[in-house]
């Protein structure tokens, strides 16, 4: 997804601008980097990375093009600790409780 652009960067960003950005964790950037599907860093000496700054901003155009499904939402019925009782099973304790 992220495209490599060899010719000459005008503007890199160092990770706190690229933070405020893109609020996602190091960890999250790093894994999508690995799968290609953001920018790659890269460093400009041994402690100091940065990514381009038009290929940041590129990616986040063809995200804001193209909608991300939602994630489906977990059924806590099924949860090992703590799961959600189906409804009349619930009140019919919380009468004899009362």
């Amino acid at each position: 997804m992220a495209q490599r652009n060899d010719g000459p960067i005008k503007r890199t960003i160092r990770r706190h601008q690229l933070h405020e950005m893109v609020p996602l964790a190091d960890s999250t950037i790093y894994e999508m980097e690995q799968r290609g599907e953001f920018p790659r860093r890269f460093a400009l000496s041994p402690r100091c990375v940065v990514w381009d700054l038009a290929e940041v901003e590129a990616w986040l155009a063809s995200r804001r093009s193209t909608p991300i499904a939602r994630a489906q939402s977990p059924d806590v019925r099924h949860r090992r600790s703590r799961p959600v009782r189906e409804l009349g099973r619930a009140q019919t304790a919380a009468s004899k409780a009362g």
